[in-house]
């Protein structure tokens, strides 16, 4: 059987850029002509997607398989793990929710799931030339490394070559990568081939002792210094930055994203960026409310839980009276649930409390069932929402839905869309949500302002409304994809010793 070269970069903790110099690395591989896959065994995400056959995997192998050139695949990332409380989370195994554990229980259920790695592994190599594995945290997390599968494990199971990623706009990126290649043992510091110091701002002359310093404390050779990079990709190391923004953009349009405890697919919300006339805030707090334009509900992983943080911090009434004042209203998913008047739970799905009233916005309610939704869907606007998608055509969405609830419309809302594709089969299905006044919107589609089409009209609609003219004609998502991954691959092969890379990799002498 044919097997791939590969290469694995860890870190010395999260938030280094594993994921971003990883997908850096495949559209490089791919621009020099190899066909080339992202990997990475364990991935704990709140955002994920779901692929053409339904299965459900971590967003960040997906945009390293974009930047790969090929379509994402389960494969990519068999095991998911998607926190639904402290020390809770949701096992999906390739692609399919496999039980609820604790933390303690994945521990001891995880060592039996390296046969299944191995072949998972062994069938993505022999699909490919190269493939570049990321890993997890750290390796030198020294509690969990007997049973580790996603660290130096992963890369015995590979017999992968490692490189090193450390992080200095944090500080103490000498202590960390010294102190974390000395924790390993001796076997795992042999696969250590060299190290990358990443997110550098300054002059680097003045980093070049502490460069040779470090090499000769660690016998490991430094392959590059990566500048600190503006890069709009949907990078999970960057959500902490994105939710932290008090605003992004100086646009027109203000539009206002609930920043909720268990927020999931944030990547939702990413195109918004491709407009300057957008004006992008999450909002924690209440009185962070200024009489935005639009308020959006995310998706929650607990809609239960984030429901109740609403309700306590007093977000709910700001919403509420927002959405008085003339605010129109979105929510996406457990967003959308939260907007009817109530929500059950007779199974005990996401919480103990087996109902909850809703925040009173729509006419509905939600019933949360044992079966998660997983599939990709296709179809347009109703016409009972063209009072802000207006259009001599019918307004075309896309997207995918990850849920675990029904949701029963009353008799003053309409469906919001008409979806016409499920999975790539012919289907006839509404959903979503609108109230009679065309002022509160919901969906369970993840990604519908991805279309670009879409996302123009909702903003020219405001647009118009406030007296300004038309907005600009932008690129498509996927073309300002292509755009950023050039961009992102110029900078680190401007900055990185790939001909050391190559020849650590095996692929050239």
């Amino acid at each position: 059987m044919k097997k791939a070269r590969s290469i694995m970069l860890q870190g010395t903790a999260s938030s280094v850029g594993k994921s971003l110099l990883t997908a850096a690395l495949c559209r490089i591989l791919h621009q020099e002509g190899y066909k080339v896959s992202p990997f990475k065994s364990q991935n704990m995400a709140l955002n994920s997607y779901i692929t053409e056959e339904g299965l459900e995997m971590g967003r960040a192998q997906v945009f390293q398989a974009e930047a790969a050139g090929v379509k994402p695949s389960v494969i990519m990332n068999p095991i998911l793990l998607k926190p639904t409380a402290d020390a809770h989370a949701q096992v999906i195994i390739k692609g399919k929710v496999y039980d609820n554990m604790t933390a303690m229980q994945y521990q001891e259920f995880k060592p039996g799931l390296r046969t299944m790695l191995k072949e998972i592994y062994e069938e993505l190599s022999s699909s490919c030339d190269v493939v570049v594995i990321e890993g997890a945290g750290s390796p030198a997390e020294i509690n969990l490394k007997e049973n580790d599968i996603v660290n130096m494990g992963m890369a015995e199971i590979a017999d992968a070559p490692v490189i090193l990623i450390g992080d200095i706009d944090r500080g103490g990126v000498f202590a960390s990568l010294y102190g974390t290649i000395m924790l390993l043992t001796e076997e795992e510091r042999a696969r250590v081939k060299g190290i990358i110091i990443n997110k550098f701002r300054g002059d680097i002359k003045i980093l070049e002792p502490g460069l040779r310093m470090l090499e000769e404390l660690t016998g490991k050779p430094v392959l590059g210094v990566i500048p600190y990079g503006d890069f709009c990709i949907e990078d999970e190391d960057s959500v902490s930055e994105r939710l932290k923004r008090r605003a992004a953009g100086a646009g027109s349009v203000r539009i206002d994203i609930i920043c909720l405890p268990h927020i999931s697919n944030y990547t939702d919300f990413h195109v918004f960026e491709l407009f300057p006339e957008a004006s992008i805030r999450y909002v924690s707090h209440l009185d962070s409310f200024d009489r935005p334009d639009v308020v959006i509900i995310p998706g929650t992983k607990n809609t239960i839980e984030d429901l109740k943080y609403l309700r306590e911090t007093g977000l709910e009434k700001g919403i509420i009276e927002a959405h008085k004042q003339g605010t129109v209203v979105f929510g996406i998913c457990g967003g959308f649930q939260m907007l009817g008047h109530k929500i059950s739970d007779p199974l005990g799905v996401e919480s103990r409390l087996s109902s909850i009233r809703g925040l009173g916005l729509l006419d509905m309610e939600t019933i949360f069932e044992g079966e998660k939704i997983t599939t990709q869907v296709e179809g347009k606007v109703a016409a009972s929402a063209s009072s802000i998608f207006q259009s001599q055509e019918a307004i075309k969405v896309r997207g995918y839905e990850i849920h675990m609830g029904r949701t029963i419309l009353g008799e003053n809302t309409k469906p919001f869309i008409e979806i016409n594709s499920k999975l790539g089969k012919a289907t006839t299905v509404l959903d979503g949500a609108v109230d009679e006044k065309h002022q509160v919107f919901g969906t369970y589609i993840h990604g519908i302002f991805d279309d670009i089409g879409f996302t123009r009209c909702f903003l020219d609609y405001f647009m118009a409304k406030k007296g300004y003219g038309m907005g600009e004609k932008t690129l498509t998502l996927e073309a300002f994809k292509e755009t950023q991954y050039n961009k992102l691959a110029e900078v680190v092969r401007a900055n990185l010793d790939m001909e050391a890379v190559l020849r650590i990799m095996g692929v050239s002498e």
